[in-house]
């Protein structure tokens, strides 16, 4: 049983092999993966960003074991500024505007500026994936949460994953509104 499961496993890894092989598409190059990942996240956090009515920005929920959480508009300032932190970091520079604190900038509090700056973000975010190559995708680059050192590409893959756990909770802040999500709509 277990030479069939090898023998299987072997096959399947071989039939994959040959269907990625076979794809006559364009070569794409490490930024075009990193930067179509980020355009998959993008699209589906900043409809989510618009769908909520500017007069919920200043929503969180309240029953159960809440203090402390959030606000929507907050979410959506802290993915923003995490973008700027991130996108610095693979560029080697500051970022280029203000950031305030973990939840974005104090300054920054209509709706309107906030999507503007968490679109603003994105645009800065695939600024700095479109410098990754197979030659730097590895260099080591201060890591933004410490002292200690990270990949460019590890980077890469906090910046499209880390904007989905706060697309989670923004979904349920929409759906405890009554707003389904955009990407949830049919």
């Amino acid at each position: 049983m277990k030479k069939v499961a090898i023998v299987l496993t072997m096959a399947l890894a071989l039939c994959c092999g040959c269907a990625i092989a076979q794809d006559k598409g364009p070569a794409k190059t490490v930024a075009d993966v990193f930067n179509g990942a980020l355009t998959g996240v993008e699209n589906e956090f900043v409809p989510a960003a618009e769908a909520m009515p500017e007069g919920k920005y200043d929503f969180a929920p309240t029953s159960g074991e809440f203090k402390g959480v959030r606000t929507f508009g907050q979410q959506v300032k802290h993915v923003a500024a995490v973008n700027y932190v991130l996108g610095a970091a693979i560029l080697g520079e500051k970022p280029p505007v203000d950031l305030g604190g973990e939840s974005g900038p104090e300054s920054v509090k209509s709706k309107a500026d906030i999507v503007k700056f968490l679109k603003d973000s994105f645009a800065y975010a695939h600024k700095a994936l479109a410098t990754l190559d197979e030659k730097n995708v590895t260099v080591a680059v201060k890591s933004p949460f410490g002292p200690n050192q990270m990949a460019k590409g590890t980077v890469a893959v906090i910046m499209e994953t880390h904007p989905f756990d706060h697309y989670g909770q923004m979904a349920v802040y929409l759906r405890m509104n009554g707003i389904i999500p955009p990407a949830s709509r049919q």
